[in-house]
Formats: C-alpha cells, sequence, structure tokens
C-alpha cells in the first residue's frame, strides 16, 4: 500500500530541485504554446495559408487538449504521478520534433494536435505532483515558483524563439524546444520522485458518473462558463496580433520580440500588483475593474494604424497587462468556487474548457479576418469589437459566482470523487 507520506523526508536541496525540473518542464510546454501565434507571419508567408488556416494550427492544440484533458480525467489518478510526468514528457518532445522537421501545413497541423495532446495533460500533472509532494505549509510558494515559467517564457523565450526563427528560420525553435525537452527529461528521470500517495484512496465510484456530476453542479456550470467568456475575450485577439502589427501596423518580424520582452516583463510586476488589489478590494470588483479598463487597448490595438514603434510598443504592454491582468482576480474566483476536496478534478476539467475556448476563440477569430489584395489583414476591428462585447459579459457572469467556504461538505453533491 503506498505511503500518503512518502515525500515528508524530502531535504530542502531535493525539494528545490524538484521545483526546478517541474519549472522547466512547465516552461518548456508553455514555451511550446506562445511561440507558434508570433511565428503567424512566417509561418503564412512560407506555406502561403490563409489566416483562418493559420488559427486551425493554433486551434489544433488547443482542442486536442482540452479532448484530452478531460478523458485523461477518467484515469489519471490510478498510475504514479512519476511515471504519468515522465512518459508525457517523452511524448511532448517528439510532437515538437515532429513539428520542427514538418514539410507541409498538413503535416504542421497533426504535429500541433500531438503536442497538444500530451502538453495539456502534461500541464495538470505538474500542479499535480506540486500539491501532491510539497507540504501544505510551503505549497503557495512552490506553486508560485512554478507559475513563473509563464512569465519566464513570454519573457525570455519568446525572444529567442524569434531570434532563431527570424534567423535561421521557423524550425530551429521546434528543434530548440525538442533539444531542451530532452535534456529536461533526463534530468527529470533522476530528480523525481515516486509520487503514489493518492493511490491509497479507495476507488468505488464510476469514473464517468463521478464526472458527469462534477460539471452539472450549478456552481461549477457558472465557474465553467465564466471562465470560458474570459478565455474568448483575450483569444479571439491575442492569436493574430502579430501577423496583425507585420501586415497594417508596419512593424517588422525583427521587431516582435520587443513586444513579448516588454509586455511578458511588465506582467511580472502588474501580476502581484492586481493580486494584492483583489485581496484588498474583492476578486469579483478588482476584475470589473481591470476587465473594464482592458476595453481600451483592446479597441485601440484592433484598429492601430501605422505608428511609430515606442507608440505600438506602448499600446501593446498596456493590452499585455491588462488582458492578463484578468486572469488574476478570474482565477481566485473560479478556484474558490468548488471545495477543496473536489478542486483537482473540478481544475482538470477546467483546464480542458480553456483549451477548448481557446481553440474556438482563435478558430472563430480567424473566419472573421480576411486579407486585401495588399496584404493587409481586414475585419480585425470587428474582432475587436466582440472581444470587447464578452468582456463586459465576463463582468456580468463575475457577479454570479459563488465561493465556497474551505470547510463546506461536499455531502451536497452527494457522491464520491476519489476516482475522478
Amino acid at each position: 500500500m503506498p505511503d500518503p507520506h512518502e515525500h515528508s523526508h524530502l531535504s530542502d536541496r531535493q525539494e528545490l530541485m524538484l521545483l526546478a525540473v517541474l519549472g522547466s518542464i512547465q516552461f518548456t510546454n508553455l514555451m511550446d504554446f506562445v511561440i507558434l501565434m508570433p511565428l503567424g507571419p512566417q509561418l503564412m508567408r512560407v506555406f502561403s495559408i490563409s489566416p483562418q488556416q493559420f488559427g486551425l494550427v493554433v486551434s489544433a492544440y488547443t482542442f486536442s487538449a482540452g479532448v484530452v484533458g478531460i478523458v485523461g480525467a477518467l484515469f489519471i489518478d490510478r498510475f504514479d504521478r512519476r511515471t504519468v510526468l515522465l512518459s508525457l514528457y517523452a511524448g511532448f518532445a517528439v510532437s515538437n520534433l515532429f513539428c520542427a522537421v514538418a514539410p507541409s501545413y498538413e503535416i504542421l497541423l497533426m504535429g500541433r494536435v500531438v503536442a497538444g495532446a500530451f502538453g495539456g495533460l502534461m500541464g495538470a500533472t505538474v500542479f499535480a505532483v506540486v500539491a501532491d509532494v510539497i507540504p501544505e505549509i510551503r505549497r503557495g510558494a512552490a506553486m508560485g515558483t512554478v507559475m513563473t515559467s509563464f512569465s519566464l517564457a513570454t519573457v525570455a523565450g519568446v525572444p529567442v524563439g524569434l531570434f532563431l526563427a527570424n534567423n535561421l528560420g521557423w524550425h530551429v525553435p521546434f528543434f530548440m524546444l525538442a533539444g531542451t525537452s530532452s535534456v529536461v527529461l533526463v534530468v527529470g528521470y533522476f530528480a523525481l520522485p515516486p509520487v503514489r500517495g493518492h493511490l491509497v484512496h479507495e476507488r468505488t465510484a464510476s469514473p464517468v458518473r463521478s464526472l458527469l456530476t462534477l460539471i452539472t453542479h450549478k456552481n461549477h456550470i457558472s465557474a465553467f462558463v465564466f471562465v470560458s467568456a474570459v478565455v474568448v475575450a483575450g483569444f479571439s485577439v491575442i492569436p493574430y496580433l502579430s501577423p496583425f502589427l507585420v501586415a497594417n501596423v508596419g512593424l517588422t518580424e525583427a521587431n516582435l520580440p520587443y513586444i513579448y520582452l516588454l509586455g511578458g516583463g511588465a506582467t511580472v510586476f502588474t501580476s502581484r500588483f492586481f493580486g494584492k488589489l483583489s485581496d484588498r478590494i474583492g476578486k469579483q470588483k478588482a476584475f470589473a475593474w481591470i476587465a473594464g479598463c482592458s476595453v481600451v487597448p483592446i479597441l485601440a490595438i484592433t484598429n492601430l494604424p501605422r505608428l511609430p514603434l515606442w507608440a505600438t510598443l506602448t499600446v501593446t504592454t498596456i493590452f499585455m497587462v491588462l488582458v492578463s491582468g484578468r486572469w488574476v482576480p478570474a482565477m481566485s474566483m473560479v478556484t474558490s468556487s468548488v471545495t477543496p476536496e473536489l478542486r483537482g478534478s473540478f481544475m482538470s476539467v477546467n483546464s480542458s474548457i480553456q483549451q477548448i475556448s481557446s481553440g474556438i476563440a482563435a478558430y472563430g477569430g480567424g473566419l472573421i479576418l480576411g486579407k486585401s489584395p495588399t496584404g493587409e489583414l481586414t475585419n480585425f476591428g470587428i474582432v475587436g469589437v466582440i472581444a470587447v462585447t464578452t468582456s463586459v459579459l465576463c463582468i456580468l457572469l463575475s457577479k454570479r459566482m459563488r465561493s465556497v467556504g474551505e470547510g463546506s461538505s461536499t455531502s451536497a453533491l452527494d457522491i464520491s470523487f476519489e476516482s475522478v
């Protein structure tokens, strides 16, 4: 029988190594996702594809991750998390190599489907390992350490990836990810301890029945609809920023790294500020203020004329700060809408909904966009209006969210969720 306390003996050095490996895994995972969007101008030119086809490449990852995440919730808790994570990461590394050598649009599209299948479930497993291994007293700091991988991927990873792509070709960032992931995989094989404490729980309920009950609970439905709307409000615009700024605003592909360097660097500081603001004035009120303010840069950036580089970077930085800032109070509200006993299963489903919503938003935005005879993107302003309308809807939906106390009983759901 697995010992649920088997990790209590980890030394500070072992714990630090564990977090370093998990953070590296998450960094490469997020890097794989975010690097594709600024590569849009190159991919559209190299493969002679339309904005709709590029949107499908972005959506393929998210749709795949969403579907696999829901399916994985049925069985992933039945295995040693170390084995699951390393297996998924090996598949992730191979999928990046597959993307790197893709000779055609169709093969690249297939590679993104495979990458999403491994990457989506891998991200959820990383946080499950943190929750299982790190004691409660240090778990918040540990989560924060791993979550800095997103800012690092934006600040450092995207500019480096774009530099390599601009000078050596779009294949090179994927080769870099495949090589980096292989090194991290080897280190992880020796550094990650077995994680089997969750296997001690007896599983009696049907996984399918438990999952269905979880996703049909009224308060959970409100949270799922809310988070889906937040995703659509941002992701209908974000994948097409780089192509629009190059084709319409006059930026060069060499200028694109500055957008992510400045915007990502700013979010490192503003995210902490928004977190403190949420604690001080309340999550819902903070979300309403940030989401309301984000309307201005959304409209500005989707209707941007040709401007000097410094002016364009000012708009893009404000856009990234406010659009990403909405997630700080939003996720606080979402995670508070479910009791702690069910939070792992709930967040797994929530992650899948985010991925699927991202795919729908990206593909839907691509369907609206067109291309003029001179190569400029058209109808981006319409996409901006849709994003603004959805942002206002998010504020209204946030008022329907109900926080569940940490000590609340799960008896109201009248089921056992151990097997989800």
